[in-house]
């Protein structure tokens, strides 16, 4: 049960809750801390005024407040409520749970009266520390709120299985552990006591024998209150209200506002809504039965992954040690990589293993806390959290899907020595991962008809000579740097069609694959010469070649990343020239013939977080989860200037959206700029901050609202990233010393709706700047 006690403890002073209250939000607060963070509001927007003018709905009245970000730690320590002209600014503290305070705005009059008693400052609203709702009082104050009786219930049996041991009553000298309670005699007996005091015989064999931690608090607790009416103090609950699923009297229903409304039986609604919360507990239970083996398995791969590494360095340095003093130099490099690989492997298998621990904590202990509460007989109270508890119930079971316990590395290590080549070879020493001993495949053949490029992305296909009869396995692409330097492998599989995205523009690239099988590999093709975005013309003759949309190739996003995706080639039409030479063959794209070339792209859902939607052929996303999620775009970018813009379609309730870029394997599930692999501007309806490796800088005011236009400037060539919102530039220059292959990213909750616009030349005033510069 000790994981169960984050839930029990108040989020502002980090006790026990005492004299918990239920918030319209469903979260709970004490009933003193409740008074501690009332802040007190204009009489221009009082729930009376408001219901004097019309305008009110609700005895509850949400604020439109200018929250502070929940994100800017680099700021002073202090927030306000801006949109008051009476509330002075009142310094933003941190609860011992971490979660911010606003304390009240003066203190409150000294009073003998108990918390729920004493009065409430009149037009006093309340921020809820765990979601920041934000609610205007009405006349009954903190009274009108009901009563959590059912987690008053499970926290004081949470406090007494900590308590200590209670005694035997009836040893003579020195008393030891009493080990049951007799209900009915009321008295606490050890074992020898029992038998000899207290027989299972007579009249004593009817009387209930009950653990003593039980019997402590069934002698402690009064008789449990009957549940009475927030409206109507005298009466009790009776019936339940369907709309507003809450328990009601039968004064309400007659005269109050649940009169026109569909009620049922409390007893009855009380069964249904434990049933729901036990069955959604037991898909749970599976699912966190399923995360403690996976955690085993994750161990041990930590266990295996250290044998395998000591085994493999073992064998590379017997290996080394046998050849003459001029390999020693390449020795120290292989075993460098092999280092790399283990420390990479360790690295991934512990960040995995950390994060599902946390999230397996989590689930116990709402499972422990459900259980608990499943346990308790007060139908009204069980009523008032039941539908919160059976919501978080499903949605931390949805978090444990999409792949949640698949190990993210393997254990074995895919490299093999060949000490074979001969001595003035050294230097070309390197890993390899089969050894020739018999036929190999034959060489594969590229099929220039489906072989396209666009943007900066290329596209590849190739085939098996038809007489050839050794099969193969799978291929290797290899792709240089674009700059003639070194081959490096894009992709390893079955697939014969391969897209590569995140090359450069207005680069040359020379592409060639190869067959392998268990026994090797095959001879290269020949070189494929391949051009992205040109920004002349050809004035060679271009023969055209349609592009199949029908196939699905295999697009690797990055020729240095790991991460694969089945998603269909572009559609439409390229040209090539065709240039006749033994060895080679060019395949050059004209597509485009502007100056400055601009890129084409939307937004990548093989690489979202499984939260984000897409619509608007994946220009448009907007997400399902109140949590921050990260979406890509599907184009990568190392050089040139670059700009794109992101109108916002949807702002409710005052989101964080974050805009900026990221490399591929950024973290999805927090906001952008959360770690290093993000640089990014996050902004609210009324300021902004840049943020990268959770670090941020440079608070600027000016925020942003539906129909809102923000615009993201990548120059690769100066090395800066820069905002712009409604086409002014926001702040100075964010980010400066970036290097490297970057992906257009956002990050953004359910209530925020984003569409794309891309293919737009860099502004013009930036332009002559440049040219200035």
């Amino acid at each position: 049960m000790e994981e169960m006690e984050e839930e029990l403890k108040c989020p502002v002073c980090g006790s026990f809750y005492r004299e918990p209250i239920i918030l319209p939000c469903s979260h709970n607060l004490c009933q003193a801390c409740a008074r501690n963070i009332l802040v007190q509001t204009p009489e221009s927007e009082s729930p009376q005024s408001r219901r004097a003018s019309g305008s009110g709905v609700s005895d509850y009245d949400y604020l439109d407040l200018d929250k502070m970000s929940l994100y800017s730690e680099a700021d002073s320590g202090y927030g306000s409520y801006g949109g008051f002209a009476s509330a002075p600014t009142t310094p933003c503290q941190k609860s011992p749970n971490g979660v911010r305070v606003f304390p009240p705005a003066m203190p409150p009059p000294a009073t003998h009266l108990s918390p729920a008693l004493a009065p409430v400052p009149r037009n006093s609203c309340i921020t809820c520390p765990q979601c920041h709702r934000s609610l205007i009082l009405d006349d009954r104050g903190l009274r009108g709120f009901p009563k959590n009786r059912v987690l008053e219930g499970v926290i004081d049996r949470y406090q007494q299985s900590k308590a200590a041991a209670l005694k035997c009553q009836l040893c003579e000298k020195a008393p030891k552990e009493a080990t049951v309670m007799c209900e009915q005699c009321d008295v606490f007996y050890c074992d020898p006591c029992r038998l000899r005091c207290h027989p299972p015989r007579g009249p004593l064999a009817k009387h209930r024998l009950v653990p003593p931690a039980q019997g402590r608090v069934s002698r402690r607790l009064s008789p449990r209150k009957v549940s009475t009416c927030t409206d109507h103090e005298l009466e009790n609950h009776s019936m339940y209200c369907v709309q507003c699923k809450m328990p009601v009297c039968y004064q309400c229903l007659e005269e109050g506002k649940h009169s026109s409304h569909e009620v049922k039986a409390l007893g009855a609604m009380w069964k249904l809504h434990k049933s729901q919360l036990s069955q959604a507990l037991n898909g749970l239970s599976d699912r966190a039965k399923e995360a403690k083996e996976f955690l085993v398995q994750l161990r041990n791969m930590v266990q295996q992954i250290q044998e395998n590494s000591v085994e493999f360095e073992a064998c590379l340095v017997a290996q080394c040690d046998a050849l003459i003093d001029a390999l020693n130099r390449r020795k120290a490099q292989l075993l460098a990589r092999v280092n790399k690989e283990h420390e990479h492997k360790l690295k991934v298998v512990r960040d995995q293993i950390s994060h599902c621990t946390v999230k397996l904590r989590q689930t116990t202990g709402l499972m422990e806390y459900c259980l608990e509460v499943i346990k308790e007989n007060d139908p009204s109270g069980f009523l008032q959290i039941s539908d919160a508890l059976i919501r978080r119930v499903h949605l931390t079971e949805d978090q444990w899907g999409k792949g949640t316990l698949t190990p993210r590395m393997t254990t074995d290590f895919d490299l093999s020595l060949d000490n074979s080549p001969l001595l003035q070879s050294i230097h070309q020493l390197d890993f390899v991962q089969m050894k020739a001993s018999s036929p190999v495949p034959a060489t594969p053949i590229l099929q220039l008809e489906e072989c396209c490029t666009h943007n900066n992305s290329a596209t590849l296909s190739w085939k098996q000579p038809p007489l050839s009869t050794v099969p193969a396995e799978g291929y290797i692409l290899e792709l240089d740097d674009g700059n003639g330097g070194q081959f490096r492998e894009v992709y390893v599989g079955k697939e014969t069609m391969c897209t590569v995205d995140g090359l450069h523009f207005n680069s040359t690239y020379n592409a060639r694959i190869k067959a392998f099988n268990k026994t090797g590999v095959s001879q290269y093709s020949k070189t494929l010469v391949l051009q992205t975005s040109e920004d002349t013309d050809s004035e060679e003759q271009t023969l055209p070649f349609p592009v199949p949309s029908e196939r699905l190739p295999l697009r690797r996003m990055s020729p240095f990343s790991s991460t694969l995706n089945l998603q269909p080639s572009f559609p439409g039409r390229s040209y090539f020239d065709i240039r006749s030479s033994p060895h080679q063959l060019s395949l050059h794209s004209s597509l485009q013939s502007l100056n400055v070339p601009v890129a084409w792209f939307a937004f990548d859902p093989g690489s979202a977080h499984a939260d984000i939607i897409f619509s608007n052929d994946n220009l448009t996303v907007t997400c399902s989860s109140y949590d921050d999620r990260v979406v890509l775009g599907k184009t990568g970018f190392s050089k040139g200037v670059h700009y794109w813009e992101l109108t916002v379609d949807r702002y409710d309730n005052h989101p964080d959206p974050a805009f900026g870029v990221a490399r591929m394997d950024v973290m999805k599930d927090v906001m952008l700029g959360k770690d290093d692999k993000a640089w990014a501007m996050y902004v609210d309806n009324h300021r902004s901050w840049f943020m990268h490796n959770n670090s941020h800088t440079n608070r600027t005011e000016g925020g942003i609202t539906k129909g809102a236009t923000i615009g993201v400037l990548l120059d690769l060539n100066r090395k800066t990233l820069t905002f712009f919102i409604n086409d002014e530039q926001q702040g100075p220059i964010a980010f400066e010393n970036v290097e490297g292959l970057f992906f257009p990213a956002v990050s953004l909750n359910r209530n925020v709706q984003v569409t794309l616009h891309t293919g737009l030349p860099v502004p013009d005033f930036y332009s002559s700047r440049a040219s200035i510069a």
